[in-house]
C-alpha cells in the first residue's frame, strides 16, 4: 500500500502544479483507485470524484456506456472502458480520467477472457488510449496490480505532458 500511495502523491503533485483533476470509472477494482488517491493528504485540490460501476447499469447510468457496447463487446473489453473514460471525463468535468474493467476472480473468467484480464482507459480531452493487460495471481493480487499500473500509466503520462500556457 505504501507504494501506491507514494505513486498517488507524485500524481497529486503534477496535478496540482499545473491545476488540473481527476476522475476514476472502475469496475473491478470497486473504488480501489480512487481510495488510493484520496489516501494522500490535500487530494481534495485534484481528484474530484469516482463512479464505482461494478454493474452493467451502472456504466449506462453513470458514465453513459452504450448499451450495444456492452452487448457486442462486453464489459470487460478497450471498447467498454474507453466508453466510462470519457463519460467519466464529462460527468466529473475533469482534466484526466482513468478507467478500468476486469475479471478479478476467482471466477468468471472464459477462455476468451480469463481471469487477469483487465481493461484500462485513459482520457483526456484530447483523446483516450486503452490497453489490456493480463495479470497473474489471486483476486487481491490481480485488484493490487489493476491499481499499480493504472497510477504508472497515469504519472507516466503526467510526466510526458507539458502543461498548456
Amino acid at each position: 500500500m505504501e507504494q501506491l500511495v507514494k505513486l498517488a502523491t507524485q500524481i497529486g503533485e503534477r496535478l496540482k502544479a499545473s491545476n488540473q483533476t481527476v476522475t476514476t470509472a472502475e469496475s473491478c477494482t470497486g473504488g480501489g483507485i480512487s481510495y488510493v488517491l484520496t489516501e494522500v493528504a490535500g487530494s481534495s485540490a485534484w481528484f474530484e470524484r469516482a463512479f464505482v460501476t461494478y454493474s452493467n447499469d451502472a456504466k449506462r447510468e453513470l458514465v453513459g456506456v452504450a448499451t450495444d457496447t456492452l452487448v457486442d463487446h462486453g464489459a470487460v473489453s478497450e471498447e467498454v472502458v474507453a466508453e466510462m473514460a470519457a463519460g467519466a471525463l464529462k460527468e466529473a468535468n475533469a482534466d484526466f480520467a482513468l478507467a478500468v474493467s476486469g475479471i478479478a476472480g476467482p471466477t468468471g473468467g472464459s477462455e476468451e477472457k480469463p481471469v487477469g484480464m483487465v481493461c484500462f482507459g485513459w482520457a483526456t480531452r484530447k483523446g483516450i488510449v486503452t490497453e489490456t493487460c493480463l495479470f497473474d495471481g489471486d483476486r487481491h493480487e490481480i485488484r493490487r496490480n489493476t491499481i499499480a499500473h493504472s497510477l504508472c500509466r497515469l504519472l507516466s503520462y503526467l510526466e510526458s505532458e507539458k502543461p498548456e500556457q
